[in-house]
This record gives C-alpha cells, structure tokens and sequence, in this order.
C-alpha cells in the first residue's frame, strides 16, 4: 500500500490517501475538495472509503463533495461522533458550513484493512486508523492515523464540547501497547514516531 499526504484547509489538516490496486482510502478529507479529487485523479484512483478521525468540521469539510463525485462510498466514523456532525457548534462558515448529513456513514469498528483504535477525548467518539504491517521507511514500520488525538509533542485540545482530558490520557495510554517505530501521521502538524513521542511527548511520559 503507497501513502501521500498533504495538507487541507485554513486549518492544515493533514489528508491522507492510502491506496493500492487503484483503490484509495481517504483520511479526513477536511477541506479543497478539488485539490483531493484532483489527486485522485492524477494516481487513477477509484475512492473505496472515506475513513474520520472524527467529525470537527475541519476534518469533514470536503466529505460530501467526494460523495457528490463517487456516489456510494463508504464512510467510517466512530459512533460517539456521530452526532457531533450537525451540531450546531461545528462549523465555521464560509468555509467550512454546516454539514446537516453524510450519506453512507458506517462505524469505524467495520472498516475493513485498518484497525480501527477507540481514542476518545479530543471528541467523544475519536478513533486513530492503524496498519501494523505499512512499511513507512527509514526503519518505521508500521503506520497510525491519529486524528487529533496525538501530535508531534502534544495532544488535541480537550475544551471543545464532548472533550475530556482525563479520557484523552486513557486514550494516549492504550497507544503505549503498539511498537514504538510506528509512523505517526497525526491531524495537523508533522509526522513523528511512537518511539519519539514516548521519549519527548509530556503527555506520554510514564
């Protein structure tokens, strides 16, 4: 499975597109539409499915301009955020307006290939995307999408509603079980590894 990853939106989520035999898996498409489906395009791609993070609108901003494009893809996102998605708090018009529905939503937990990690705090229904056996190169192995939930050097915001600190750190504990030269690709920001963060990360430190 090839990677690319780029940035999207006022607020520079990163965008993942994982793909292989012309199928391509989407990470929070947060916003540019055109500039997502311009690479798809560009790598010949068909959309298997759209996989959240989890449902702040700087994550799902470009999600029903794919739909609109590739009619029946599916969408995976954690239960718990579900209603999170037409809250009347998530949105920041113009552009990023609400999003009053997304067809085809399926629970992370059925994402075929990825396993899907519970890691709820940043929002209540937060899951990080894992591939034990992407090889990420220069000696990373391993592949997670971690949404906001873990940065390079820090974590999500928790004072947003449905945020909660304390299951955010529950949440970064249940991480320390995966092997630390796990690639990290988090929401916003740089990559980084699992063995940096335990090393460097406050929010990690035993």
């Amino acid at each position: 499975m090839k990677r690319t990853t780029f940035s999207v939106g006022s607020f520079e989520v990163n965008c993942t597109i994982l793909h292989q035999n012309g199928e391509a898996w989407i990470v929070d498409p947060g916003g540019e539409p055109e500039k997502i489906l311009g690479e798809l395009r560009r790598l010949a791609l068909k959309p298997r499915g759209i996989l959240l993070t989890h449902a702040h609108f700087d994550h799902i901003g470009a999600v029903n301009a794919i739909l609109a494009a590739a009619p029946g893809t599916p969408v995976y996102l954690g239960e718990k955020d579900i209603p999170v998605v037409s809250h009347p708090f998530n949105q920041m018009p113009p552009e990023y307006p609400p999003v009053a529905k997304i067809e085809g939503l399926r629970p992370a937990s059925e994402v075929p290939l990825f396993q899907a990690l519970d890691t709820p705090g940043h929002t209540p229904g937060g899951v990080s995307y894992y591939l034990a056996d992407f090889d990420a190169g220069n000696g990373a192995r391993g592949l997670l999408l971690s949404g906001d939930t873990l940065f390079a050097g820090s974590v999500g915001r928790t004072d947003f509603p449905g945020g909660n600190m304390a299951t955010l750190m529950a949440s970064l504990g249940s991480l320390k079980v995966l092997p630390p030269e796990t690639l990290v690709v988090p929401g916003h920001g740089p990559e980084t590894t699992l063995a940096r963060e335990f090393a460097s990360n406050p929010f990690l430190a035993d």
